[in-house]
């Protein structure tokens, strides 16, 4: 059950790279036991977002709330004592520690021992692949257990809010549907809050419960996923086979958005 509680805010953020604007005054939050899936195209900023949420960048303009309190320019290490777990592209596990080393990381920021195997136990309930794997390094992982090993540990800090940065990214179709059906599910079961950053957007707009699409560092779009499924351009541009292919801020530049 989603509630009406706002767990994050995000209010016209602006974000550089160098002389590069990245985010062009970006706006979204996300409810408390939803999914929200932000969609776009290589380059559309996404990225840069879920960095600058996570305190691994700092906006240069705009604001950033977690649970109504403001901490845009807070260190990444206390954005994670407060609640923000980024499951980064290219998922990042340490490959020469083993599986449970790996998710005890995840936990680093606890001290509740037997919570923590409870805990452990739990998440290997919904990626069980990662509990016959538990003693091997993670570098001896497929790319498929390696994100799942990514998420379970993002898990491990008992975060309010999940980032995931492209989770589908260099998987296999059947990979992609197990791992998203996983996520629905930890949602639906642990309540678990998501915002979902894809270019897979069948996957992300399947779980999702709100989504934005976003162009050249700016929202263009935003509604209910079963709206943004329907929308024609969202399926020629997302859902066809010009997926890759940019929207165009001129198409979207009087376009109502759904609120």
């Amino acid at each position: 059950m989603i509630s009406k509680e706002v767990i994050l805010r995000v209010e016209n953020i602006e974000s550089y790279y160098g002389p590069i604007m990245a985010l062009k005054g970006v706006s979204l939050q996300v409810q408390k036991g939803s999914i929200v899936s932000v969609l776009g195209a290589n380059g559309a900023g996404k990225t840069t977002l879920m960095k600058n949420i996570s305190g691994v960048m700092d906006p240069e303009k705009g604001r950033i709330f977690l649970e109504n309190e403001s901490v845009e320019g807070t260190e990444a290490d206390i954005l994670v004592r407060k609640g923000v777990a980024h499951v980064p592209e290219g998922r990042e596990v340490f490959p020469m520690l083993t599986v449970e080393q790996n998710l005890l990381m995840g936990a680093y920021t606890r001290s509740d021992k037997k919570e923590i195997r409870y805990d452990m136990e739990l998440f290997c309930s919904y990626f069980p692949i990662l509990k016959t794997r538990f003693e091997q390094m993670a570098l001896t992982l497929s790319g498929g257990e390696q994100q799942m090993l990514a998420i379970a540990r993002g898990l491990m800090s008992k975060p309010k809010i999940l980032l995931l940065d492209e989770p589908s990214l260099g998987l296999s179709p059947k990979l992609v549907k197990e791992i998203f059906g996983i996520l629905n599910r930890l949602n639906k079961d642990q309540g678990v809050t998501i915002l979902l950053v894809e270019q897979n957007a069948k996957a992300a707009l399947d779980i999702a419960d709100f989504g934005y699409v976003m162009e050249l560092g700016r929202i263009v779009l935003d509604g209910k996923s079963s709206e943004l499924s329907e929308a024609k351009d969202i399926q020629e541009f997302y859902l066809g086979a010009n997926q890759e292919s940019q929207l165009g801020q001129k198409r979207w530049k009087n376009r109502k958005t759904w609120r």
